[in-house]
């Protein structure tokens, strides 16, 4: 995992879930858990960018 997706799995999670699968159901569920709260957004990120 590089620095920069380190950043963006911090900062914006739909983001960096984005740009490691493209439009789909995980980003989907990645936006709407950034949108019912930041923390969970954030971890759905990191456990995607695995």
């Amino acid at each position: 995992m590089s620095i920069l997706t380190i950043i963006l799995n911090i900062l914006l999670p739909p983001l960096a879930v984005f740009m490691k699968h493209g439009l789909g159901s995980t980003f989907i569920i990645s936006l709407i858990l950034t949108i019912i709260g930041w923390i969970p957004g954030v971890i759905h990120a990191f456990i995607v960018n695995d």
